[in-house]
């Protein structure tokens, strides 16, 4: 009987404490001086992305059917938005081509930004002597839920952006955030692709999703504490150290 009350108290014990690590809170432990960020980032336009593309060139009238109407295309380059509608644009479809003025559809799906604009020159040299291309991407956004301060998607106004700065743009994970296995899911090729990343360990700034793509989706799972609270939390924990408490007593006369 003392063993089957001892098992009782120490049960209570542990629904009602949680003692984290202070190693499970620290981002990037391990010598930093030897870690090295993924190189090879290099985004490539996808479907459903919204392109701004301008073309400029010395004679303004030549280079003007090339161009959509003026629009305030910096409007959003102050900060991190959340909800803001895009400038106008063009429109990636599903087959991965945009509907260009005068020259038609150009394909841009899959490919960066510096093989588009070799292919837009190469399309409008017979139009335009020498022009200057710009592209931009008007809707690339990333979505941080979970155990974070602030959820919720995110327009990145300078089209790059690493997970740590996503999560600090989400205002950090809060304590009760699990950071040894954020979740960011990722579409390759149509198909949704998870990848886990350990936020305190070095080998974050070598993982593929260091840098995040258009549309990423970071999900920090609640820790081992903010699970247990969402079964016992302060509102009920009184009626159910009461109703252990009773337990306990009857045991305990039933016992002699």
């Amino acid at each position: 009987m003392k063993h089957f009350l001892h098992v009782i108290v120490v049960t209570v014990l542990y629904l009602f404490s949680s003692c984290t690590s202070g190693k499970k809170l620290i981002y990037f432990q391990g010598n930093l001086g030897s870690s090295e960020s993924n190189k090879n980032y290099n985004p490539v336009i996808h479907t459903d992305d919204l392109l701004s593309v301008t073309v400029m060139g010395m004679d303004a009238e030549v280079v003007r059917p090339f161009n959509l109407p003026q629009q305030n295309l910096n409007s959003n380059l102050g900060g991190y938005t959340q909800g803001t509608p895009p400038p106008p644009g063009y429109l990636v479809d599903s087959e991965g081509n945009i509907e260009f003025p005068v020259i038609g559809k150009l394909k841009v799906a899959g490919l960066t930004r510096s093989v588009i604009i070799d292919s837009l020159k190469n399309r409008l040299k017979q139009y335009v002597s020498n022009p200057t291309i710009l592209i931009r991407v008007l809707n690339y956004k990333v979505t941080v839920l979970g155990e974070v301060r602030n959820p919720g998607t995110f327009t990145i106004p300078n089209e790059r952006v690493t997970l740590p700065e996503a999560l600090g743009i989400a205002g950090d994970l809060l304590i009760t955030g699990k950071r040894k296995n954020v979740l960011v899911v990722r579409d390759v090729d149509g198909k949704k692709t998870e990848y886990r990343v350990d936020l305190t360990s070095k080998e974050l700034f070598s993982s593929p999703v260091y840098y995040l793509n258009q549309n990423d989706v970071v999900y920090v799972e609640p820790n081992r504490a903010k699970i247990n609270s969402s079964v016992i939390n302060p509102s009920n924990a009184g009626i159910v150290i009461s109703a252990v408490s009773l337990v306990i007593s009857v045991l305990v006369l039933i016992s002699k």
